[in-house]
Parts: structure tokens; sequence; C-alpha cells
């Protein structure tokens, strides 16, 4: 009874409270459920826009649900303002759509310009703006551009902003952070050059072609870029635009660049409602056309809408539409795959399942008055009930479905170069085999290795070593966690290892290969999987032995193996030199994207080390590859890491692991945990996931280590959960997370005790001081393109 009261309760609510608004769009039927549908399966988009709101993360909301051709949920809730003066929410308020210029209208005018012949997506950038060459830029396509892997970074927010013109000239000089095509960065600079080059090819100012030929011919009536001062009442207001004072942001547009700028940029600047939006939406579904009057193609709407971005990564973008990827919120839990949307920093957004033919479009005013809402969660919620009550494939949509799905399946899994490989990478010691160990062959040699130590077909190096023709095997040295990789402290020395066979450790009594452990040898040869992350030890021991060779005048040997997580990615603060130690051999960035093999010849070169080195290169091997990649089978290199996830997040989880906080040791998932005794896990993942940072997202949890820091205590903290290893910095993860800690918890956190591992005095300084990680990140990149430099000498493959 209390539930059937609840219910009917709601819909007199609906009935008696729901504003009077102007009809629908044309040609689209209003009022009404779907067929088949009742009005308790959508009581519940009331119920939790009606929770933000009393939560106050949203002043006033409109949503709009179209299904089937029809608009079947349209309301607006809350105040459209609040100050001066508090100004009811109506259906057609008209709000400033942030970042959905960039598919309403930017998305759009490029691929109708792709219709007509004007362009094409895989032409470089610089075909249609020649000024744009330099810098590593001249392979940046169109493409790269509408899926954000063109490798730009966004404009500080925070600086002030030069004229259009100047703008231009500095997006043109320049410099990329990652090559294109390698990695997801979302950037508004994207889209503000996309603008650009639409206005170049039609000869119109952007605002005039998007009202010319997609708003009017779609009779989008209060869609545009500044809107006029008559529509001043419906427009919703932003946030004040400093501080909690003075002028109301109302009608001009919220993004500072775009503001700037004139108001009309690719990026963000058009204002529209959501009964026009809804227009776009059907016309979407509908194959791009709308009442007869065509915008789009359909196969220009099938290739914008599916996924385009490049193969092999895991965030889906689409032309402009985002399909999966950290900034999807508005998917929800349930839609299914093949679905897209976009969202606006002003809490607005649209998503499309065009399996089942919906459309859901959320605009709220959650920045005002003081830029302080939160939409994430309610966007979710509200696209899992639509999910729910419309979701359902049903006769000619499920092959869209499935072809879909195998669309998405391919575009993670695969990529052309990958499909072309039909044999394992070659490592170090399966090339030395091949070669009949020809260049080892009368020598007394030494082998440093571990348990990682195997050939392509998964053989012991040691027993290849100790059966080689011609090769004479007198003593083993083995690194750090012992020759099982296991071990975890002190590793003890080994006399009478196998018949007379000693083995000595190098994480013992001594680091280093003394002179009487290499009396009577002629050579030593390395073989131990590195995990590309400075600070990680191998490779010191891997210098240190050089040196002792070197001091003895015997050869050193390095059977190269692969950087398991790519050789093309450099990420992170380059060490202070003066920090040298055990973890930090050389100045190093905390993911250095160089083999054992390179790392060797580096070493050996610029620190005038002068042993007589040489690299048994790998076949096979390309340096874009994650090990998963290469063939290979994966070993642990180390207890602690025992997938590869793992490895990506090491360089920067363990930045802060020398501290009062636990990273997960003596769990089942080191470095995909992080927390202590102090920590409020709820507030660590709730702060942690607003930073969006790019390739992970965080889930509240408690855990209990059985070992190491905190060993049996519960520790509240994170989970990390990698999203997509392409778009991960993971650098930048381990400084958001120590700046995150000190902001949180000042007084327990020890932040002083992460220098070792973060390399740099003047990084951990700028998180002491409170500067954005932002910031902090833009500060270390000369150092690291001087590295960049310095490396190029030293690449093998």
């Amino acid at each position: 009874m209390k539930r059937l009261f609840r219910i009917l309760s709601t819909l007199l609510l609906c009935v008696f409270f729901q504003p009077l608004a102007s009809g629908p769009p044309l040609g689209q039927e209003r009022g009404g459920l779907g067929p088949g549908l009742n009005d308790v399966q959508l009581l519940p988009v009331a119920e939790v826009v009606e929770e933000a709101l009393r939560a106050g993360q949203v002043p006033g909301a409109v949503v709009l649900v179209g299904n089937q051709g029809k608009v079947v949920y349209r309301r607006a809730f809350g105040d459209q303002a609040l100050v001066p003066q508090r100004l009811r929410m109506e259906p057609d308020t008209i709000f400033d759509l942030a970042s959905l210029t960039k598919v309403v209208a930017t998305t759009t005018a490029v691929m109708q310009l792709v219709e007509r012949g004007k362009l094409r997506i895989d032409d470089p950038v610089t075909t249609y703006w020649p000024e744009f060459k330099g810098n590593g830029k001249e392979r940046i396509t169109v493409r790269h551009l509408l899926t954000h892997y063109s490798g730009l970074r966004d404009i500080n927010n925070s600086q002030k902003r030069p004229a259009y013109d100047a703008t231009l000239k500095s997006i043109a000089s320049g410099k990329p952070i990652s090559a294109p095509g390698t990695r997801f960065q979302y950037s508004d600079v994207n889209f503000i050059i996309l603008g650009e080059i639409i206005q170049r090819i039609s000869g119109r100012p952007l605002d005039a072609y998007c009202d010319e030929f997609i708003f009017k011919p779609l009779e989008m009536k209060d869609t545009g870029f500044k809107p006029s001062p008559s529509l001043h009442d419906r427009i919703a207001p932003t946030q004040y635009q400093q501080g909690n004072s003075g002028k109301i942001l109302w009608g001009e547009v919220h993004d500072s660049l775009s503001h700037s700028l004139g108001g009309v940029t690719g990026h963000a600047g058009l204002f529209s409602t959501a009964d026009d939006l809804s227009i776009f939406c059907q016309m979407i579904l509908d194959g791009g056309i709308s009442r007869g009057v065509r915008i789009l193609s359909p196969l220009t709407v099938e290739k914008m809408t599916t996924p385009q971005s490049p193969a092999n990564k895991m965030v889906l973008r689409g032309l402009g539409w985002d399909i999966n990827s950290p900034l999807s919120s508005c998917r929800g839990d349930l839609f299914p795959v093949g679905s897209f949307g976009h969202t606006g920093f002003t809490g607005t957004s649209i998503w499309i399942d065009p399996v089942s033919k919906t459309y859901l479009i959320l605009l709220t005013t959650r920045l005002h008055p003081q830029g302080k809402g939160e939409v994430v969660p309610l966007r979710s919620k509200i696209a899992n009930i639509c999910a729910a009550a419309f979701g359902i494939p049903s006769g000619e949509n499920v092959a869209r479905s499935e072809r879909l799905e195998a669309a998405q399946y391919r575009a993670t899994t695969t990529s052309p170069d990958q499909e072309a490989r039909n044999e394992v990478v070659q490592t170090g010691i399966t090339v030395l085999d091949k070669e009949n160990y020809a260049s080892l062959s009368g020598l007394n040699v030494g082998v440093i290795t571990n348990h990682s130590g195997l050939d392509s077909e998964g053989r012991s190096t040691l027993d290849l070593l100790a059966r080689a023709p011609g090769v004479k095997l007198r003593a083993v040295f083995v690194p750090e966690h012992g020759l099982s990789g296991q071990s975890e402290g002190k590793v003890l020395s080994n006399s009478n290892f196998r018949k007379g066979l000693p083995l000595y450790s190098l994480y013992g009594d001594v680091s280093r290969p003394t002179d009487k452990m290499l009396s009577g040898l002629d050579a030593l040869v390395f073989d131990i999987q590195d995990a590309g992350a400075r600070f990680y030890t191998y490779i010191t021991t891997m210098a240190y032995a050089m040196e002792a060779a070197a001091r003895k005048q015997i050869g050193f040997c390095v059977l190269d193996r692969p950087n398991p997580l790519t050789a093309a990615v450099v990420q992170g603060p380059v060490m202070d030199r003066e920090l040298k130690s055990f973890t930090g051999y050389f100045p190093l960035p905390a993911r250095h994207g160089m083999t054992v093999g390179e790392l060797a010849e580096m070493f050996n070169e610029e620190n005038n080390i002068g042993a007589r080195l040489h690299v048994v290169k790998m076949r096979g091997y390309r340096r874009t590859d994650w090990y998963d990649e290469t063939g290979l089978h994966w070993v642990n290199p180390s207890p602690n890491l025992r997938t590869l996830a793992q490895a990506a997040l090491y360089p920067g989880v363990a930045m802060v692991e020398g501290t009062n906080v636990s990273v997960g040791r003596g769990t089942g998932s080191p470095f995909e945990l992080l927390g202590a005794p102090w920590i409020n896990g709820r507030n660590l993942a709730d702060y942690l996931n607003k930073r969006i940072i790019q390739g992970v997202r965080f889930i509240s949890v408690d855990f209990v280590p059985n070992s190491d820091r905190f060993k049996n205590e519960r520790c509240q903290g994170v989970q990390i959960v990698l999203v997509d290893r392409q778009a991960l910095d993971t650098a930048a993860l381990g400084v958001e997370i120590a700046s995150a800690l000190y902001k949180l918890y000042p007084r327990e956190f020890q932040i002083d005790k992460t220098l070792s591992m973060i390399g740099s005095k003047a990084v951990l300084q700028a998180i002491k001081e409170g500067q954005n990680p932002d910031s902090i990140i833009r500060g270390w990149q000369p150092a690291l393109e001087a590295f960049l430099g310095l490396r190029a000498k030293y690449l093998l493959y």
C-alpha cells in the first residue's frame, strides 16, 4: 500500500506541477510513453533529479528523452537562476552547451565538408593550415583532431588569453606531448583547430556556417553562438566571472578561452535548448535526415558514431563523438555497445542509442552560481533508468548491434600490424642461441639472471648457457628477489649452487660484483626482464656490474628484452643527478621508454663507464609493443608485479610507496590498491575521480595487508582501475596521488619521503606549495624534452 501511495502521489505531482511549456519539436510526437511502457518505469527520473536538487548538486535541470521517433519524457526541474533573483526552470530554457559544441556544430560541419569533397579526414592538418607545420606536427591528421589522438596539449585555463590570431599562432608553434595516434589526450585545442579549418575551407565564420547549413535547415530556432540579448530571460546563467561576486555570466560563453576569443570557437560557445537538441538527435538516429532535409548522409553518420580512434586502443572515440572513454559518464552502466554521446563542462550531455532508437538529453545549471555543482552521478543514474526502460534491441536493430559490438571488439583487441605478425618476438637469448653462441665461444662466462631470463620458447637462460657449445659457465649472479624472483629482503649467496657453480648475490652483503667474484671470468652476460621504471633496481644492478666489468677489463653482454610498457612512451620528471641511489642510477624520467640494451648503451657512454659492451638485439620487436603484444609469455618480473596492468600503474603509484601509505603489498592486488588507516577512502576516491585523470578510475575500498606496511591493519583507500593504458600518463598519476594525499591529509601524509621515487626536488616543492598537478606536469616538460634528445642517440629499434 505504501509503495502504491508513493507512486500515485508522484503521478499527481507530475500532473499538477509539470511546468507549462511550448510544444515538442516539429515532426515529433509529444506526450505518452513508448509502446508497451508505463509511467512507473520513468518515475525514477524525477526522483533522482529531485534528489540531486536537494543535495545541492544542481540548482535546476531539463530532461528530455526520445524513443522510436517520439519525445516520451520532457520536464523541467528546479531553478534556472538563483541570483540575482530566483527564476524557475522552464523546458525551453536556453543553456550554454560547452563541449557539446564539438559534436553538434564542429563535427557536423567537418563531416559536411568531407561529403562535399572539400576535406579528407586522413589528410594532414597542414594541408588546410600550412602554418601548423613544425615541432613534429606534420603527421597530425584531421582524424587525430576529431578523436583526440593528436598528442596536442590543452591550453592552461589560468593563463591570460591572447586574441584569436595570437592563439592560433601559439598553437601553430606548439609541440605535441606525444606522437599522433599513440595516446588519447582530450584537448580543446583539437577543436579550435577544426573550427579554423572550417572557416578556411568554407570562407565563412564558424557561427555563420553552422547557422546556414545546420541550424536553419533543422529549424533549431533557439540554437546558435552569441545569443541575442532579447533572449536573456530564457537563458540559464552559469557562474560569477570572478570569485563569488561581480558579474554573472548570462548569455555569454562560460569557457574562458572561448570567451576571450569572442565566443565563437570549435570547442565551445554554442547555446541551445533541449527541444532543439532533440531535433538534432533524431536527425542522427534517422541517418542524417530531418523532415525530408538531408544534413548528413547515412554513411557519414555511421562513420561518425562507430570507433574511429587508432586500433588497439581502449579509449574508443568516433569522429567527434564519445563511445567509451573515461569521459563517457552519461552512458551509465546499461546502455549497450554502439551507443555514443558527449558531455559539456557546464553540466550538459547527450547520449544516443541507435539500437533501441533512444536519445537522452540532460541540461543542468550545475555551475550556478559558484561553479561547485556535480552532475556526473545524475547523468549516470538517468542513463541507467532510460537504458533499462528502452534499451532492448529488436528486429532490424539486432544486426546493427552485433556489427557494432564486433567493431568495438576489433578496435580494442587488434591492430593491422598485430594481425600481420605470425612470430613471437625473439629476445636476446633466443637470437644468441640461433647464432650458436658465437660471440661467447671459448669464454669463461658469468651470467646475471633470474627466473625472468627465458628464451622465446620458455627455456631458462641459465640452462641454455650451461649447455651452450664452447661456452664455459663459471658463475651465476642474482639481483634483488633472488634467482626465483620470490625473495623479499636480503638475498644470500651460495658457494656450491650447482655442481661447484657458485651463486653470488648482488642484493645482500654487496650490490656490485667484487674482484674475487669476477676472478677467472672473460665476460659477464646480463639477462633480466626490466619493468620500464627508473627506480626498478635491476637496471642499477646491471650498471654496477658494467662498472665492475670495466674495472676488470672483461666483456659485458646484454641480452636485450622488451620494455613491458612499450619503448615508445617517456613520462615523468627527470631525476635530479644529486639524488643518485640504488633506486636511481641515472637521471631518467619515471617511465624511461627504453630497453635494457639501450639503457646499457646510454649508461656506458654518458657515465664514461668504458665497458666492452655488446648488446644482442631482439628480432621482430616494435617499440610500440606492450608486453602482451610481443607473443611472449608473461613472467612476474618481481613478486609484486603480477600483471601487466600492475606494471603499467607501477611507475606512478610507486612514487608514494616510501611513505606511510600501503600500495597493496601483502594483498592480491599490489599497485592497484592504495590506502592507510588514516585515509577516508570515499573522500579520496571522490577527489581523485573529480580530477579526471586519463586512463584510470578510482573505487573506494577497504583492505587488510597480510604483510609489509600496515600488516593485519584495516586500511581505507582506493582501488585504481586501469581503464586505458594508452591514455595513462603514469607519472602524472603519481603526482596526482601525492598531491591529493597532501591536500586531504597534510598532517598525516609523510610527503618528504616521496623524494627518492619522484626524483625531483622541484616537483616535491611544487606539491607542497599546493600547485595544480597540471601545472607541475607542464613544469617538467623542458627537462623531459632534453632527455628525449639524449635518448634518441641510443635507440636500437
